[in-house]
């Protein structure tokens, strides 16, 4: 727990030791160890009704209702807190099941030849892509249109995890693969 200022919650303290209300319920109300309050206590005169602090055997009893009030109230954040993670456990289930039924249900799409590719001529140039350029807090990144993935080309030479090498020109970024890929002379690059 952090060190915090007691002084602003000081008529409230008040009340609450006027109350009876034990050191340990004050701390949990404040998010403060008992110390914190023991010592606060002791340096404003914060002893009930202005008199020292009772022996150990001479406590109000209110302790025991007051450690009650505490862990239950702790119990019923801890069973809160376990139904959230089990409906969201559900939820996350029921999403997978209805992307694994989507794409069982999904027709598979034929496989082009290279006969009918051949037989077009030349390629058509691709569609540009919208991207972002993020300068984060946690370095810099590339954001690519999520429709990437439906490119061929991105998804014959790029997809997955590859190192690639970044050239910064004045009005464009390239960036080609590097490393030792099989296909390395069909380097691709992209330019912003």
């Amino acid at each position: 727990m952090s060190r915090r200022s007691l002084r602003p919650q000081l008529n409230q303290i008040r009340g609450w030791v006027r109350q009876g209300r034990t050191d340990a319920w004050i701390a949990h109300q404040l998010e403060v160890t008992v110390q914190q309050i023991q010592a606060f206590k002791r340096e404003h005169g914060l002893e009930p009704d202005g008199e020292p602090a009772p022996a150990a055997g001479d406590e109000v009893d209110l302790r025991a209702s007051d450690d009650a009030a505490i862990a239950a109230e702790l119990e019923a954040e801890e069973v809160q807190r376990a139904e959230e993670e089990a409906k969201a456990a559900e939820e996350a289930a029921r999403k997978a099941a209805e992307a694994e039924a989507a794409e069982e249900a999904e027709p598979a799409r034929p496989k082009r030849t290279r006969a009918r590719a051949r037989s077009r001529g030349r390629r058509r140039a691709p569609a540009p892509l919208e991207a972002t350029f993020d300068h984060g807090e946690e370095g810099y990144g590339l954001w690519l249109d999520p429709a990437v993935e439906d490119d061929p080309v991105y998804a014959e030479h790029w997809a997955g995890h590859r190192p690639v090498e970044v050239t910064i020109e004045e009005d464009q970024i390239v960036i080609r693969r590097t490393g030792g890929d099989e296909d390395s002379s069909d380097d691709s690059s992209d330019s912003d």
